[in-house]
């Protein structure tokens, strides 16, 4: 084997054993990145390096991630979540699991109103976990629907997964949002179809508000709160995403138009104040510098990689996988799986998936197809334990009484959902291909 091609392999596990000594994940790219690349080429290889990075900090599209992440923020802090769990579980209360019902819809509206799981999770962890526990609901049941209604953001448009993966795959903002649209929606479906299956064959564990707490609300009081609370967000969504869809905005235009309509929002509901817009100001700095930071070390990372004959080794490697395509796509989604269990979702995206993407590109699938199954599959690192990041969010806002093991109980049976619905998007590519056709994209 060259030596290049060894120093390839080394830098992989240097990388993997940075991040596992507890290094920040843009420290362990830049040094593995700087370090293997220059043992060996020495500096010649770095002369690309400022146009790659020039070229990420101007690209438009990535100008949409910051604005969304304000939107997301600015909806968490003006309690517009709070207010949709309150009047849709008092709306489904009757039902047997029917605040659970309440959290899967509010965890897609959410989810379709600003992309960003923290705060999703967060939110409904801090609004709903103690009252669902105190209903008498299973903790473990009600610690795994917050968890993974929270994840939805990740699959539903506008998500920040699929705003990356559209850069790296270069597939158009447009036609990842429409192709992702039925398979999230399918997701939320299947959530709906278990907690209906728990309420009738346990429904001990998931039962109904009490009618006294049901009544106490008349029917034109409840009517007229779903009118107040829950059509505001919706239109905001349909601008959005329907601007975007329709391709009436580029994404980076709806997102400002997203980040607007936030603000009008949170003013229209009293809660807009200059302390609130300093909170959410300076969230959406610290989680967009984040962000950036990484994907401009990711390519100092890649370039070394790429450079040291890596993408060889992994076109090689794929050579002999059996099943042709389809083990070839199945492979990958059983490694993005279980990388999952270790990185976060942006390290797996622009580390692992452009090793990848010669051979797909090669192969001549459509990108589109294998972006939302990439994306369904990451959904699933927000829960896999030990560092599912959704746990960490649930597990710093929940009761010391809620123990770690009846969080990771409770996430098990989403995780076997998520992966039915992996695999009927990957059996039925139609899910995922349909609409953007349907609409031209």
């Amino acid at each position: 084997m060259p030596v290049n091609e060894i120093l390839a392999l080394t830098m992989i596990g240097a990388f993997f054993l940075m991040l596992l000594g507890g290094l920040p994940v843009p420290i362990c790219l830049a040094v593995c990145g700087f370090v293997f690349g220059y043992l060996g080429f020495g500096s010649l290889l770095f002369g690309l390096l400022p146009a790659r990075i020039f070229g990420v900090i101007t690209n438009y599209t990535l100008l949409a991630l910051p604005l969304f992440i304000f939107m997301g923020i600015m909806l968490e802090r003006s309690k517009i979540a709070e207010d949709l769990l309150e009047v849709i579980g008092l709306a489904m209360g009757g039902l047997r699991g029917g605040m659970a019902l309440a959290i899967v819809l509010v965890g897609v509206l959410m989810g379709a109103a600003s992309g960003v799981v923290g705060a999703t999770v967060v939110t409904m962890g801090l609004i709903a976990l103690r009252p669902l526990i105190a209903r008498g609901y299973d903790k473990g049941v009600a610690a795994g629907v917050i968890c993974a209604s929270g994840t939805l953001g990740q699959i539903i448009p506008p998500s920040l997964v699929l705003i990356l993966l559209a850069d790296i795959m270069g597939e158009s903002v447009g036609t990842l949002f429409a192709a992702a649209l039925i398979p999230g929606l399918i997701l939320a479906g299947l959530f709906v179809v278990y907690v209906i299956g728990l309420g009738i064959v346990l429904p001990h564990k998931v039962p109904a508000l009490p009618l006294a707490e049901r009544q106490a609300v008349s029917g034109k009081q409840l009517a007229g709160k779903l009118l107040k609370v829950v059509v505001p967000p919706l239109v905001l969504i349909f601008l959005v995403l329907g601007s975007i869809i329709g391709g009436v905005a580029a994404p980076t235009e709806a997102a400002a138009m997203g980040a607007v309509g936030s603000i009008l929002l949170a003013l229209f509901s009293g809660r807009l104040s200059l302390s609130v817009m300093t909170e959410v100001v300076r969230g959406a700095f610290k989680t967009s510098a984040m962000v950036f930071f990484i994907l401009i070390f990711a390519q100092v990372f890649s370039l070394a990689f790429r450079g040291l004959g890596g993408e060889r080794l992994v076109q090689d490697a794929f050579a002999f996988v059996p099943g042709g395509l389809n083990g070839q796509i199945l492979f990958l989604m059983l490694l993005l799986f279980i990388l999952g269990f270790f990185l976060e979702w942006i390290e797996i995206s622009y580390i692992a998936l452009p090793l990848f993407l010669p051979v797909l590109k090669a192969s001549g699938v459509d990108l589109a197809w294998i972006a939302i199954l990439v994306a369904v599959n990451l959904q699933t690192s927000f829960l896999t334990p030990p560092f599912g990041w959704a746990l960490f969010f649930l597990k710093g806002v929940a009761p010391p009484d809620l123990t770690s093991g009846e969080i990771y109980r409770g996430v098990v049976p989403f995780i076997a959902i998520q992966l039915f619905g992996l695999f009927l998007v990957f059996l039925f590519p139609a899910t995922a291909l349909w609409l953007p056709a349907a609409i031209g994209w």
